[in-house]
């Protein structure tokens, strides 16, 4: 047996880590190779490239990387073909790993994609051209296979593996010991992105907003993961600006989630880590700028479907958490959306509602993953015409 997976940035790689271990129990003699990270290599994955060559977002960013882009995907695609493994699984990345999936499967091989792209968000009818890259879609949230179902694509809902990994009763206390935090002090976790790009775009607005806070709750305790050594350099300049002081931060060496468990209330980019606070049972304020030529691009073309980003307020069906994006990205209002979470009945009417999404998303996602892959694999494997080879 023979599976390719190709995977981008670090939630990929953790993903197709869980994922490789689980196939493993299905499939104890295949051979796992294509592109991931260290979590991937650790699990025996053959990388023939790492994961971080993919780690570019944005509707700009990724123009300025698309030469080298396009040059890896052929030189990929090549080798895949060459190796031809019994099933080739793109995790996230779709606008890398969507054309792959495309190009294989017109070539007779079997292919997965792990993680829906954001039909919900961007354009429904994606869906329709995703089936026609992709045998199966693994799905992270309910609502999407749905979606899929309405233009015939095989779509499974397998859950989302950080809520099998993270407990449903958060232990703050002992994040608080494990961060040298006081149990009774107000804490306030930031974290404004693990790109540097997020950081050039979001740090100093974020660090603005938590000086304010900590004007009005002068023992606030701020602490700011640094999602990786490059981001620490980036923040470090931010935190030492004399015009907003925050008398009482720390910035940490990752412990993200740590951070969150602790806090009192968290500030952050959205994307994945809005689900990680709301698996960590934190009131939060979500906020966010992309760059102004994506922004603009996306206002212009009507890409954007939906007035709600965040995933918690996706899962929720409604805004349970508050969102300031691009413009109303700022230290005031930011600042004055989190004064109130402050308040601990702010805090008490959300738990119930984030547990409750975590139960229904906990499902032991890498296992479930690995059973519908083993169900494709036992459909049999094609036979690719000798004019597409």
């Amino acid at each position: 047996m023979k599976i390719a997976l190709v995977a981008g940035e670090a939630s990929g790689d953790l993903l197709g880590a869980g994922l490789i271990a689980a196939l493993r129990a299905r499939f104890p003699e295949a051979e796992f190779a294509g592109i991931g990270g260290e979590a991937m290599r650790a699990t025996g994955l053959d990388a023939w490239y790492d994961a971080a060559e993919l780690s570019v977002m944005g509707l700009s960013e990724v123009l300025s990387h698309l030469p080298r882009l396009l040059r890896l995907r052929r030189a990929l695609r090549e080798r895949l073909l060459a190796w031809r493994p019994d099933v080739f699984i793109g995790i996230d990345a779709p606008d890398f790993n969507l054309g792959v999936e495309r190009w294989l499967k017109q070539r007779g091989l079997r292919t997965v994609h792990y993680v829906s792209p954001s039909v919900w968000a961007w354009r429904e009818g994606r869906a329709e051209k995703i089936g026609r890259s992709a045998d199966m879609v693994l799905c992270l949230f309910p609502m999407e296979p749905a979606i899929y179902a309405k233009h015939g694509v095989d779509a499974r809902f397998v859950g989302h593996p950080l809520a099998d990994t993270m407990p449903l009763d958060p232990d703050r206390a002992a994040a608080r010991d494990a961060l040298d935090l006081p149990r009774n002090a107000p804490v306030l976790a930031v974290l404004p992105g693990s790109r540097l790009g997020e950081i050039e775009r979001l740090g100093a607005v974020f660090l603005q907003a938590a000086s304010l806070v900590s004007r009005q709750i002068p023992d606030l305790r701020v602490v700011i993961p640094a999602a990786t050594p490059a981001c620490r350099v980036a923040i470090e300049p931010l935190l030492s600006d004399s015009r907003f002081p925050i008398p009482h931060s720390r910035l940490l060496d990752g412990n993200a989630r740590t951070a969150m468990v602790a806090s009192d209330v968290v500030l952050l980019a959205s994307g994945t880590a809005t689900l990680e606070a709301m698996l960590a049972e934190r009131p939060m304020v979500v906020g966010y700028r992309i760059a102004p030529l994506t922004h603009a691009i996306v206002k212009r073309l009507g890409l954007l479907k939906v007035d709600t980003y965040s995933l918690p307020n996706v899962l929720a069906g409604e805004r349970v958490v508050p969102e300031l994006m691009q413009h109303d990205c700022t230290p005031d209002r930011l600042a004055a959306a989190l004064l109130p979470l402050f308040q601990e009945p702010a805090a008490a009417a959300l738990v119930p509602r984030f547990r409750a999404l975590h139960r229904e998303l906990r499902r032991d996602a890498s296992a479930q993953a690995a059973d519908a892959v083993a169900e494709l694999l036992g459909a049999g494997n094609r036979k690719p015409a000798s004019a597409q080879q």
